[in-house]
C-alpha cells in the first residue's frame, strides 16, 4: 500500500520509513484510523524546532557566531555545518528512530 505523505516534511518521511521498517502493525492501525499523516506532520514540526533549538545552543557553546563568521567565513562554514550534523544525528536517535 503507498501512503499519500502530503504535507509531510524530511523528519516526517525518515520517520514514516522508520516505521515502516520496524514497527509495521502500528503504521497499519494508523492508517485504519486515518492519523498517519497527521502524526507524521506533528513528528516533523517536532523535530523541525529540536534542529533549530539545538543549532542555536550548539553554536553559542561552541563561540559560533556572527562575529566569528565575518571573520574567518570558511571556518565559519565548517563549524556551522559541523554542529549541524551533529544536531541531525542527536534528532534522529531522540525523536525519529523510536
Amino acid at each position: 500500500m503507498k501512503d499519500n505523505l502530503k504535507g509531510v516534511g524530511i523528519w516526517g518521511q525518515r520517520h514514516y520509513q522508520y516505521l515502516k521498517e520496524n514497527r509495521p502493525t502500528t503504521v497499519n492501525v494508523m492508517r485504519m484510523n486515518r492519523t498517519l499523516n497527521s502524526y507524521l506532520r506533528e513528528v516533523n514540526e517536532q523535530a523541525d524546532e529540536m534542529c533549530f533549538q539545538l543549532v542555536r545552543q550548539f553554536a553559542k557553546q561552541e563561540g559560533v557566531t556572527e562575529e566569528f563568521k565575518r571573520h574567518d567565513q570558511m571556518a565559519w562554514i565548517g563549524a556551522m555545518n559541523n554542529i549541524r550534523d551533529r544536531v541531525n544525528e542527536v534528532v534522529m536517535n531522540k525523536l525519529i528512530c523510536i
